[in-house]
């Protein structure tokens, strides 16, 4: 059975972001907030790859493809809370949030569900931004009208 390209293209920003922030942590390298937000180029890739399908496809319907990356880019945000989710469970859970350095933008003690439901909101605001400026880039390269 063959996985929707949405859902494949998911996977793919998924695994990306995973792997970035894994290696990052390796490389002492997580507390530095600029390279944190080079994640949002996987989930460009991920929707890019699924709107270049669909145009090779011949489906060249604006609201399709839109919601067609919008549904690539959520679902890699959704896997990626939920691996990030897992991956501080592992860690220790709220003690593990504690030891996160100051530059994330939180004031107090957030728990693990706060920090997730926090970064869920600004994934979802990434993948509709990502979204609409696909849809930009590839309206002028396949003009519908």
């Amino acid at each position: 059975m063959k996985l929707p390209k949405e859902l494949y293209n998911g996977c793919i920003i998924f695994i990306g972001i995973g792997l970035y922030f894994l290696l990052m942590e390796a490389l002492g390298l997580a507390d530095l907030v600029y390279l944190r937000l080079f994640n949002i180029l996987f989930v460009f890739y991920g929707a890019n790859r699924t709107l270049k399908t669909n145009f090779l496809e011949g489906k060249t319907i604006f609201p399709y493809n839109a919601v067609s990356a919008l549904l690539t880019s959520l679902t890699g945000v959704f896997l990626s809370i939920i691996g990030l989710i897992t991956y501080i469970y592992y860690k220790g859970g709220d003690s593990y949030i504690q030891t996160l350095p100051e530059t994330f933008l939180f004031v107090g003690k957030p728990s693990v569900m706060t920090y997730s439901i926090s970064l869920l909101f600004e994934g979802i605001v990434s993948a509709v931004i990502v979204t609409f400026s696909l849809m930009l880039y590839w309206k002028k390269q396949y003009p519908s009208d």
